[in-house]
Order: C-alpha cells, then sequence, then structure tokens
C-alpha cells in the first residue's frame, strides 16, 4: 500500500499542535520499517489545483499568513500537502488504498476563510481535481476526525454528487454502527475517502476509540468500496495529536484499508 509522504512535512511551520516538532514521527518509523508499505514523495500543488477550492484571497492570505513563524516554509507546506493529496486520490481511483501522511491537516479550511491548524483543504483538492479530470462523479466522504470538518462541508455539502458524514458515538460499538449504518444507507458514488483524524483515540483529546476501531473503520471503508465503488478508496491525515500513539493508530486504519 501507497504512502504519500515528504520529509518536509517533519518540519515545524507554524504555532499549532498540528505543525509541532515530532509530530508524524512514529507513523514514518512505524509505516516505513514495514514491508507492506511504500513511501511515495508528495509533490506541491499548482495554483490551478488549489483554486478549484478556493478563492484567491485565500491562497494569498496563505502566502503570508500572520500566525506562522515561517511564513514561506507553511506556504510550500500547504501546497505540498494538497499536491500529496491529489497524487494519493490519483492511487485510490485507481482502486489501490493509499494514505496521505500529510500535513497542515484541511476539513477546517473554507473556500474564502481557514482555522483549525487548515490551510487548504486537502479532501476537497484531491476529489475537485478527480473530478475535474474526468475520473469521478460522486464521492462519500467519512470524516471521523473529533471535530466536525466544515471546511469539507461548506465546500463539498452543497453539491450533491458528494456525501459528507461524520459520525457520533460514546465508545467503539456505538461509534462503528454509527459508520456501518451511514454506509449501508449510502447511495452509490464512485469513490470513498476518510478525512482520518485520529483525535478521537482514548487517549487523545476525544478520549473515545481503541486503536482497534480505527482498523475496523479502515476495514468497513474497504469492504464498502469493494462492494460499491470498484474498491476505488483513499484517506488523508487530518487531526491526531497523541503524538506517541498517532503511528500505531494510522498503522491500523491502513491495516483495515488494504485488506
Amino acid at each position: 500500500m501507497k504512502i504519500v509522504y515528504h520529509t518536509l512535512m517533519q518540519e515545524t511551520y507554524d504555532r499549532t499542535p498540528a505543525g509541532a516538532p515530532g509530530r508524524l514521527d512514529t507513523a514514518v518509523e512505524i509505516l516505513g520499517s514495514n514491508p507492506d508499505y511504500e513511501f511515495v514523495e508528495a509533490r506541491p500543488a499548482t495554483e490551478e489545483e488549489i483554486l478549484r477550492a478556493h478563492g484567491t484571497r485565500t491562497l494569498d492570505s496563505v502566502k503570508e499568513d500572520y500566525d506562522s513563524t515561517r511564513a514561506e516554509l507553511l506556504y510550500q507546506m500547504a501546497l505540498l500537502a494538497a499536491g500529496g493529496s491529489i497524487q494519493t486520490a490519483e492511487i485510490g481511483v485507481q482502486g489501490e488504498p493509499a494514505f496521505g501522511l500529510v500535513r497542515p491537516p484541511g476539513h477546517h479550511a473554507s473556500s474564502d476563510s481557514y482555522w483549525g491548524f487548515c490551510y487548504f483543504n486537502n479532501i476537497a483538492v484531491s476529489l475537485l481535481h478527480l473530478r475535474a479530470k474526468g475520473l469521478i462523479e460522486t464521492a462519500y466522504i467519512l470524516d471521523f476526525d473529533l471535530h466536525t470538518g466544515d471546511g469539507n462541508i461548506n465546500i463539498l455539502g452543497d453539491d450533491p454528487s458528494f456525501v459528507i458524514h461524520n459520525p457520533r458515538g460514546n465508545g467503539d460499538k456505538q461509534y462503528l454502527d454509527e459508520v456501518k449504518r451511514s454506509l449501508k444507507a449510502a447511495p452509490d458514488v464512485d469513490i470513498i475517502v476518510a478525512s482520518a483524524g485520529f483525535d478521537e483515540y482514548e487517549e487523545d483529546w476525544g478520549g473515545n476509540l481503541s486503536t482497534e476501531a480505527f482498523q475496523e473503520i479502515g476495514q468497513i471503508m474497504s469492504e464498502f468500496a469493494k462492494e460499491r465503488c470498484q474498491g476505488r478508496r483513499y484517506g488523508l491525515l487530518e487531526g491526531g495529536y497523541n503524538f506517541e500513539d498517532l503511528g500505531k493508530n494510522v498503522l491500523a486504519f491502513c491495516e483495515g484499508l488494504r485488506s
């Protein structure tokens, strides 16, 4: 299974928990030492690709972000995260599972605004790229981050081609039952994707889900993809701030997604 990543994503680019030093270390170490995973170097998105999801005001604002300690690096990394997300989508749409180990995250970035540690909306940029290239018409977005991805909703929510679900539930069973219920009721789509936030983890901010639950979420997505959309599936990293355990949780999700 391919993991899209760039070594520059290890750099500290802002003052937020998502941009903190060491956040991706365990994920890179665990996935990099597993022969079942192949790293693919992320490329930067072009401005044209960003502008499918965002206005020029957002593009210009990220270039000179006031909250960044290193504005030029932030812009470079935000382009890499978006471009890497496009690459992840291009792999996934071929029926091969893929995961974008990218930062900054994106699901709180709207067309003309951004917040919540996000700058460009990686999910929207990647899906709108696939549609612009004629590779998909419809998609199901499973956003299992602790926080609702308002940017996903603001950019894609009014388009009937996209279904967005943010499951809620107390503990593994209730949460997973909600994921299964929503997918059972879902229309046929061309691809299923995950805004993969790991801050619902029992030892993270959400205090809710086990590592095993993330693997089952990936497995549920894989089963749906094989039954309903020709195996097309991918995930992109959103939240997750227990740096020590983020790697094992990402691995668990990927193990399920490639099953």
